[in-house]
């Protein structure tokens, strides 16, 4: 298809721009109309034999056009060749420089998230406020303000001393965008199908770059293996269907198993880093024909090695429902008394406590915890199930 060409090419035409001209505002302006041009001629004229080419040139002329027309800039538009610009010197490194670019340390993570969804992701202003239930006014700002910061800053890779820090911010972006279309924090749907395939698909492309990684490849088969999950995760009606009572007969089985042999082999040849522990994690549920079958206590050594490697409350939380799973409600429920204050009014919490409540037969506190639940998430599907098991007991 047209559009998924011209997503595909955005963000290397984008790149070849800002190195040549600078500005990732101006530029990202001309790349926008040369796209618009593209789908408005491409239908009718046909796909040019070298699309890339034909996009960089466009976009390359409107840049140009501009320069020409700011006569408070004519030394520096003397100081510019204006021949169109061909072909890329080196797509693949742009590509990486323009992620880390969206991921730079000046801007807050709602920034980064929606820079790169525009800038790399290729998806409109629009698609990004539909995708996040926001304004687009809302979302308009964000990437203004973000593009207003990166205005003076270098298109180049960052020091070899910054680039893990970077890449960091990068993996961490994408981790949020693909969390957000898994779970929605708010609205009436579950799932937002667009972020969770984007960041699959973003990360395939980074994974590509930087195949050594062993971080990429980790976060790329958690999110396989969890997205594997997702036709299970509602009913034909939109209600929410928890891990153990899914029909694992409808979970991907490709997804699974590609995910599945990717996080196997880098955990043989790269050094262990937490989206690898979580994959593993998840690759263990994979694996289990029934949720009886679940190897609870090698998901409880997963999370014991992923709280020492990356503590969190989360983490911490997800360890206790392995605790309990392996040796009982009971223990899992002395040590939610320990938990981070940070997950006082967080929904997670009260649920986790509601299940265990639930299992130890105390069905009059795990009501009262569920209906808590049900109050603090502002996702419909998940308060309507919250509020389910509530009155189921």
């Amino acid at each position: 298809m047209i559009d998924d060409l011209l997503r595909e090419q955005a963000p290397v035409v984008l790149s070849a721009l800002v190195r040549r001209y600078g500005d990732f505002d101006a530029c990202e302006d001309a790349v926008q109309e040369a796209l618009l041009a593209a789908s408005v001629q491409w239908p009718a004229d046909g796909v040019p034999e070298n699309p890339r080419s034909w996009l960089i040139t466009v976009a390359s002329r409107r840049r140009i056009e501009v320069l020409r027309s700011e006569a408070a800039r004519q030394r520096r538009e003397e100081a510019v060749a204006f021949e169109p610009l061909a072909e890329p010197a080196s797509s693949v490194d742009d590509s990486l420089t323009l992620l880390m670019l969206c991921c730079h340390p000046s801007l807050t993570p709602q920034s980064q998230v929606a820079l790169t969804l525009r800038a790399v992701g290729g998806l409109t202003t629009q698609e990004i406020a539909r995708a996040f239930l926001v304004p687009e006014a809302t979302i308009g700002q964000r990437i203004s303000r973000a593009k207003a910061k990166l205005r003076d800053a270098r298109f180049e890779l960052p020091p070899a001393a910054e680039q893990p820090s970077r890449l960091a911010a990068v993996l961490h972006v994408l981790y949020l965008i693909f969390n957000e279309g898994y779970t929605a924090s708010s609205g009436p749907s579950l799932h937002r199908v667009e972020l969770s395939a984007e960041a699959i698909r973003l990360t395939r492309q980074l994974r590509e770059q930087l195949p050594a990684e062993g971080e990429i490849a980790g976060l790329l088969a958690l999110m396989l293996l969890t997205d594997a999950r997702r036709p299970a995760r509602t009913t034909a009606s939109g209600a929410l269907v928890p891990l153990p009572e899914q029909d694992r007969s409808l979970w991907d089985s490709a997804a699974i198993a590609e995910g599945t042999e990717l996080i196997t082999a880098t955990l043989r040849t790269a050094p262990i880093g937490a989206y690898q522990l979580q994959a593993a994690i998840a690759a263990v549920h994979g694996q289990a024909r029934k949720a009886e079958d679940t190897d609870w206590r090698e998901i409880l050594m997963l999370y014991e090695l992923l709280e020492s490697t990356a503590p969190g409350p989360m983490v911490t939380l997800n360890r206790i429902v392995a605790v309990a799973m392996v040796h009982g409600p009971a223990a899992g429920l002395a040590q939610l008394d320990d938990i981070d204050p940070a997950l006082t009014e967080h929904h997670r919490l009260a649920a986790v406590r509601a299940h265990l409540l639930e299992l130890a037969g105390d069905h009059a506190a795990a009501r009262t915890a569920y209906q808590q639940a049900a109050r603090l998430t502002q996702s419909l599907p998940e308060q309507r199930y919250l509020q389910s098991r509530a009155d189921s007991l």
